[in-house]
């Protein structure tokens, strides 16, 4: 944050901002303190709303809001862990497909609540249920 004062890059310490504001309010209605896997939760929030603001400006023409909006999920996606790569979440899918013996759609739900902890954090859900999905149909 201090960075970006001194830089007069205002775009991103409005980011920035956001996301404190966001990571306070939590803490005030919830009266605890978040730890690291709370914080990373409300940042991935905070990602899935830029990212339907992003789809939905884009459809209505609102090029200059959308821009607005990638920004901001630049500024964010700095404060998130290393993703995995795909081929990792490909074996992560495989080990737990093998452990539960899912056989077919039906099985969707029990793998893909067992694979959300071990990729909480670090790979999209969307992408991953995308994969499980493939992998079991």
């Amino acid at each position: 944050m201090k960075d970006a004062m001194r830089a007069k890059d205002s775009a991103r310490l409005g980011a920035i901002r956001l996301l404190q504001a966001a990571i306070k309010q939590r803490e005030v209605d919830e009266r605890i303190e978040l730890t690291d896997a709370d914080v990373i939760a409300a940042i991935e929030k905070m990602l899935k709303q830029r990212r339907d603001s992003i789809a939905a400006f884009e459809s209505a023409g609102r090029t200059d809001l959308a821009d607005i909006e990638k920004f901001e999920v630049s500024v964010l996606q700095t404060y998130m862990p290393q993703q995995l790569s795909e081929e990792a979440i490909n074996q992560i899918i495989t080990q737990v497909i093998a452990d539960t013996c899912a056989q077919g759609a039906k099985d969707m739900g029990k793998v893909v609540g067992l694979v959300k902890p071990l990729v909480a954090g670090v790979a999209d859900m969307g992408k991953v249920s995308a994969l499980i999905k493939a992998r079991l149909s």
